[in-house]
């Protein structure tokens, strides 16, 4: 009589249980991925494909600028930095935001101290990571030496206050953070 075989080999179910295993996780990362919503970056106040292709000109076009010129901003609160515990880096001071009406007056003068009133402002109040409160003011009128921006702000959380200035054809940038806590 033939010897029969009776011990059972398990390496079958291993290799469909993880083939199972596998084929789970891996949808669930493509649903988890695809529910993110993806936002482009609005860096130099431009698309992201439009800052990658023309990044050489902008970056010799902004040291041509900062070597001419000075960006200020004027008549805002500060708020205290706080050591980063976590990251060990410096923090930046953020400017503090009141909820409602908000006034930004900016100065943009030259190297001399000569305050100088024919450049093309434009600002934009921005969120790090989304663009959806977006505020956009294409062209920020110049009143007593100063550039004003007005802008009303409701949503508490993170902001960044971000300037172009177009001298000639030199572009200065201007990026602060900012903070509106929640009441």
């Amino acid at each position: 009589m033939a010897k029969e075989n009776r011990e059972k080999t398990y390496w079958p179910h291993m290799i469909l249980g993880f083939l199972l295993v596998g084929i789970t996780l891996g949808y669930w990362t493509v649903k988890s991925a695809s529910s993110i919503p993806v936002q482009e970056s609005n860096e130099y106040m431009l698309k992201y494909q439009q800052a990658d292709m023309n990044i050489n000109e902008i970056i010799k076009s902004e040291k041509a600028f900062n070597e001419a010129y000075t960006i200020e901003i004027f008549d805002v609160e500060m708020l205290p930095v706080k050591k980063n515990e976590v990251m060990h880096r410096q923090l930046k001071e953020q400017v503090k935001l009141g909820k409602g009406k908000n006034v930004f007056t900016y100065a943009i003068t030259a190297k001399n101290g000569v305050a100088v009133s024919d450049a093309n402002v434009s600002f934009l109040l921005t969120r790090p990571h989304t663009k959806n409160d977006d505020v956009m003011i294409e062209t920020v009128p110049f009143s007593d030496g100063k550039y004003k921006v007005k802008v009303s702000i409701e949503k508490p959380g993170r902001y960044i206050l971000r300037l172009r200035a177009k001298v000639g054809g030199s572009i200065g940038y201007s990026d602060i953070p900012a903070y509106l806590k929640p009441e």
